[in-house]
This record gives structure tokens, sequence and C-alpha cells, in this order.
């Protein structure tokens, strides 16, 4: 086996409470490396098409990474595979936490859970004792996250549901610590199996195959994190709150249910804000993770808890026109400790007041005012009352109330905070991202319009080709599985600190938006490893990854998925924008809202796929994808 994996499977059978280890394939560990693309490749091979989400031939995947049990930086992280509930296509979920280092921990690679259970239940793994126990989990039933984990058993790592997963809300997550797997329902599908939490301990450590080197060069990438604008600044400064005053300034910031990308009490939601005024003198981090990204904030009758972060304060505040910091900090320790998603909780929330607002859905809730929304946050998470519909998801209530052209997801999925008229590579990479609507599937906005070296967000250039691999990168850090931060480090230093207005900064971004197809070959180049996360996979695994090496992979892997959601019946006609992000401008020089239509064709073509957006056969034999 390669270097860097346990070499187990553990297939747990709730239906008949049973349990099996099962050998790592390594040839597929080759092609899809773990974590989301291992995962993607057992969930396209054990089920047919047309599976219930919600049914118990749907598994749960939980997946880690060769880079999970090490002390890597940002690299605890597990992925979670399944059909989604709310998609009806490939379900995926990242997560922080601990739970994966208990996996490696335990010496179990991808965890499979099928069946569904007679009696509600919950699993404690003992990967020292090859022992998987079955123990009852009435008395947890209907708690919340937080009190969920105290009452679980000292020693282990855990990963649970709150009352959202057991309710099956359809944005239902899955919470490991203070950290969620949140977005595609990856929660509902773990309540519907009548699974409420996952905890596991072992002792194995992870065998490497050049220890030294890879610890020798582990204590360079600290140093370079501490040092690094983003990395040891910004982020631990600020945590990802900093993002908010950066969209704003660029019109950009979802406001008012994305009608507007500009909100002008952002300040005070802004992570610039919360320093100064909310954060109680403690950041956080997933274990082994320098950056300490989380903030801690007090919440009234609830002490101190986890902060929002930008996603969170963007579709919990902006756009709901509510600029209260205190209000969308205690909105997130509801979702939080429900378990569920806060994006596709605020997109839900902002859609049901712009129905309410025009007459087509009554509910109490409207646009910059708090009032009621805590009550429905809980009555969402119970799917009590009206919460019942906000629970399915905003593309369900524009199929029951109407409101299709302001109805904010793709292909079901919720759009995360970056608006797309304002950072056309976004937009495209929105339409096309396999899970749907989905910033962390490649987040082409950093090197388009939020981070140190950007490109005119509005023009053609580049943006057929940048969605193309920022997707194929994400689903490779998406399969290690390392946090998505680690990337925002291949901007050196030197040029966050030049001049937006230098000549040096001006031409840089001049010729990385001229580039097109010279910037889609140096991208794929194979040569030797040149950033940490290929060096580690290198040290660790004694295989040789480069740039070029993660981007083939990557392309596979996305690939796969796309014949998976094929094979579901999405098309490329599901490769689309809501109507007010492509009809509805938000700038004083827009006519209409974004391009989509003029640069589909160009991604199609550059991925190999058909003019309806098919994976031709000669791609497909390229990267070894079999279906």
């Amino acid at each position: 086996m390669i270097k860097g994996y346990a070499g187990r499977i553990l297939e747990v059978d709730l239906g008949d409470e049973s349990f099996a280890f099962a050998a790592l394939d390594e040839e597929t560990a080759r092609l899809y490396i773990g974590g989301k693309g291992y995962g993607t490749r057992l969930l396209y091979d054990r089920t047919s098409a047309g599976v219930d989400p919600l049914g118990p031939d749907n598994p749960l995947i939980f997946a880690t990474g060769p880079l999970n049990g090490s002390v890597a930086p940002q690299s605890n992280r597990f992925a979670v595979v399944c059909k989604s509930p709310l998609t009806g296509g490939i379900g995926n979920a990242a997560c922080g936490g601990s739970f994966a280092f208990g996996l490696k921990k335990a010496g179990i690679d991808v965890l499979v859970v099928s069946g569904r259970a007679k009696r509600r239940l919950r699993l404690r793994i003992d990967g020292d004792a090859d022992a998987v126990e079955f123990l009852d989990a009435t008395d947890l039933w209907g708690q919340g996250t937080y009190d969920t984990q105290k009452r679980l058993p000292k020693g282990h790592y855990h990963a649970v549901i709150g009352p959202a997963g057991e309710n099956l809300v359809l944005y239902a997550g899955i919470v490991s610590n203070e950290r969620i797997a949140g977005r595609t329902g990856v929660g509902a599908v773990m309540g519907s199996k009548l699974l409420k939490a996952v905890s596991v301990r072992g002792s194995r450590k992870l065998d490497m195959e050049d220890p030294k080197k890879f610890k020798e060069y582990t204590k360079e990438v600290r140093k370079l994190f501490e040092e690094h604008p983003v990395m040891g600044e910004s982020l631990k400064r600020f945590g990802t709150g900093a993002i908010v005053n950066t969209t704003n300034a660029r019109n950009i910031l979802p406001t008012r249910n994305f009608k507007y990308g500009h909100f002008d009490d952002a300040m005070t939601i802004s992570g610039e804000w919360m320093e100064d005024h909310e954060l109680k003198g403690v950041k956080t981090s997933c274990i082994h993770c320098p950056v300490t990204c989380g903030r801690d904030v007090e919440v009234e009758g609830k002490g101190v808890v986890k902060g929002p972060e930008y996603e969170t304060l963007a579709l919990l505040g902006s756009n709901l026109e509510i600029g209260d910091l205190k209000k969308v900090s205690e909105w997130n320790y509801h979702a939080d400790d429900m378990g569920m998603d806060t994006i596709s909780l605020g997109a839900s929330l902002g859609f049901a007041m712009e129905l309410s607002e025009r007459g087509m859905f009554q509910t109490p809730l409207a646009f910059g005012s708090p009032a009621g929304v805590s009550e429905m946050i809980l009555d969402v998470a119970h799917r009590r009352g009206i919460g019942n519909d906000l629970a399915d998801g905003v593309r369900r209530m524009a199929e029951k109330h109407g409101g299709h052209d302001f109805a904010m997801h793709v292909k079901g999925l919720e759009l995360s905070a970056y608006d797309p008229r304002g950072s056309y590579a976004q937009g495209v990479e929105y339409a096309t991202t396999n899970r749907g609507g989905c910033h962390v599937q490649g987040a082409s906005m950093y090197l388009e319009s939020t981070g140190p070296l950007t490109i005119n967000p509005q023009n053609l250039k580049l943006k057929a080709e940048l969605p193309v691999i920022q997707q194929n990168l994400a689903c490779a850090i998406n399969s290690m599985v390392l946090c998505i931060f680690t990337t925002y480090g291949m901007i050196p230093k030197a040029v966050h600190n030049m001049s937006p207005n230098s000549f040096v900064h001006r031409a840089l971004s001049t010729v990385l938006e001229n580039s097109g197809p010279v910037f889609t070959r140096a991208m794929r180049m194979k040569g030797k490893p040149m950033m940490w996360f290929e060096k580690w996979l290198t040290y660790i695994t004694g295989e040789t990854f480069s740039g070029g090496h993660l981007q083939e992979i990557g392309e596979r892997i996305f690939n796969l998925e796309r014949m998976y959601n094929l094979r579901e019946g999405l098309t490329g006609a599901d490769d689309t924008l809501p109507p007010r992000m492509l009809h509805e401008p938000t700038f004083r020089d827009q006519t209409s809202g974004h391009p989509l239509d003029q640069l589909l064709p160009r991604y199609y073509k550059n991925r190999g796929w058909s003019a309806e957006g098919v994976p031709s056969q000669k791609t497909l034999d390229r990267l070894q994808v079999r279906v």
C-alpha cells in the first residue's frame, strides 16, 4: 500500500448492525487520492441511477486522505460524500474539527455507512480493537450539536448531527467540534439513517515515506504561513470576516436577497468590527492549524461561543439587510447548534423575505428587521409551521410559491456570498460546479476580484479558463483532504505588498488576464513538486506530485462527478445562474447581468465536453474515468 494510507475501509450496515473491514483499493487511491475523489468513485460504483437520497440505499461516506493524521497545517479535514437530498445530484461537504485525525488514528481511511437503523443509534469505533459498538441514542435525540458532543465519551473524536439532521432539513450538516460539513444536506442523509453520532478512537501512527523531510519542511511551511499577509495576518487577526469590506467595496456583497452588491452597514458586520467590539480574546483553529481563523464571541444566554465566518456574516447579515453583529452571532450559534448550513439558511430566509414583501408567501419576516429570525431558525430545524417550507431550500420554495426569477440557487444549492455580476469567472464556476452554487469548489473570485493580484472581473478574458483550473485544483485539495485556505498562500508575500497602482502590479495583472491558453498549459505541466501540498504528498506517499499531476487528478474527479450528475438526470440546461444574476445589472455600465451565454461554450470546449455539456469519450479515456 502507498504510504500515508491506513489501507482500510470500514463498512458499517446500520440495518443489521454489522460491520467489516475491507482493504483500500490502491489503484483507486492512485487515481483519486482519497477524500472527495475516493468517495465519489465509491458512490458512483455502489449506487444505481435514481436512488432515494433519504433512503437506505444511499451510502454516507466519510473519507480521509493521505495528509490526514499528520501535523501538516490545515490538513485534518474529512470529506462526506453521498447523493444530495437538496440537489438530487452529487452531494459532498468538507469539515475541519478533529474527526479526520481520529479516523486515521483508528487506522481507517474511509468509513462507509449504509442501510437504515431500526432504532436511534450512535456508533463507537475502537480502531485498536477493530471493534464497532451500536449504541442506543434515544437520550441524545433532540439534543443540539454542542450538548451532544459534551455527552459523548472522552478520549474519542466525534461527528454528530443536530435536530436539523434528525428532522431531515435538506441543508442539514454534520458537525465535528465547532466545524460543520454544511453543504448539500449530508446531515439529512445521516438523520435519515437514524444515526446521531459517530465516535472514534485509536493509537495508530501515520506511515510516511520520508518522515524526516516531511518534518523539516513542515517547519518551513509553518514559518511561511506565520509571515504570510493572508495566513499570518488578515485571517489570523480578523478571520474570514475580513472579506466583508473587500466584497462590499467591489459591489459583490449579497444584499437584500442578492438584489444589490453593496450594503451601507457592512462595516458593522465585518471582521474588523468583530475584532474591535465583539471578540472575546480567543481565536481558534482546527487541529494542528496555525492560522486560527475562528473567532469567539459572546451570545446572550449562551456565553462565549464560536463567532460567524464570512459566508454567515453575508448571508445572515447583509443579505437580510441586518447590520447587527450581535444578532448575526446569535443566529450563527442557533444554526451551528441545530446543525444547519448557514449559507442555505440565509438564502432561504432572504428568499422568504422577498416572497413575503411581494405578497407571494405570508411570513413574519422582513428585510432590515431581526424580529422573528431566531424563532424561525429554530422552526426550520424542527420543521414547525412555515419553517417546514424553508427547510426544503430555495428551489422547492420557488416551485411551491413562485419567485423563480429571484430564487438564488444553482442546481438546487443556494449561492454563496459572492455576487457573480461583479466576478464573471466566479459566475461560470457557480453555473458549472457539480454540487451547485458553491465557491469552495474553485474560488475563482480570489484570482479575479478579491485577492491581491486581480484581473478585470467584468471582461471575458480568462473567464472560461480560470474556473476549469480552479475547479480541478479544488477537487485535488478536497481529496487530500486540505483546507482551501492553503491555496491562498500560493500568491507570495511580495505581490501582497505591491501597490495596486504600481507599474509592476498592473503589468502582472495584465499578463495574467491575457494569458488564456498559455495559463492553462502552464498550470497543467508536470514536473517537480513546488507548492507545500505537493511536497507533503510526495514526502508522505513516495509518489511524485506536481501541480500538473494535481490538475489531472482533479480533472478526473470533476468529470466523474459530472458523469454522476448526468446519470441522475442533470443536464447542460442546469449549468445556469438565477435569472436575477443574468438580467438585472448592479453596475452603472452594465445593461444586463452576467454574460454566461458567451462564456459557457468556451468553458465546455476547454473541458473537452460537447456543446450540451457532456464529456467526450476521448476526455474520459484520457482521464481514465470508468463509467
